[in-house]
């Protein structure tokens, strides 16, 4: 059984430990809910454990994209690292307002992928690729992260656009 992560932010040096967990985190639209009685912002994640990710350049971990499929039995035969995602829920309290930006339009499939989150109070900004963005209103912060069930792997590793080959996966 994988250690689950479950983490807390007060403040934004906090926020930022949380931001570097959730980065590329899959978020599907459908999981997005601002309770506004509940002043209660939470979402529903899909997380690339970074923590447990094989340390090294990564390059020769990073699985071939579906366009790849020819050269694919040649990659599988070298043994790869396994990657792992895990389901997670990211919860704010203390919000008062809740602005989305670009979402339906940014989310690929009802997907979208989590870039980073900030803090400069009063507000969060929730930043997601596509330039789509969900900005909260915050009293205070407080955040809180947790995983949900048992972590699953994978073979993708997302790539940035400093690391990123051609065709990349998830």
């Amino acid at each position: 059984m994988a250690e689950r992560l479950k983490l807390r932010a007060r403040d934004a040096g906090d926020l930022e430990t949380i931001a570097v967990v959730v980065q590329d985190a899959l978020v599907p639209l459908s999981e997005i809910r601002y309770l506004p009685r509940e002043r209660r912002f939470a979402l529903m994640l899909n997380r690339f454990r970074w923590e447990a990710a094989p340390k090294g350049d990564g390059a020769a971990a990073t699985a071939p994209s579906p366009a790849g499929a020819a050269r694919r039995d040649a990659r599988y035969a070298d043994p790869a690292p396994a990657f792992e995602r895990v389901h997670a829920a990211l919860v704010f309290d203390e919000v008062k307002a809740a602005k989305r930006r670009g979402l339906e339009t940014a989310a690929k499939g009802g997907i979208l992928e989590l870039l980073t989150i900030s803090h400069e109070a009063p507000f969060v900004l929730l930043s997601f690729s596509g330039a789509a963005a969900i900005r909260l209103e915050v009293d205070r912060l407080s955040c809180h992260l947790e995983d949900i069930g048992e972590p699953w792997p994978t073979i993708w590793r997302p790539a940035h656009d400093d690391d990123e080959p051609p065709g990349r996966g998830r």
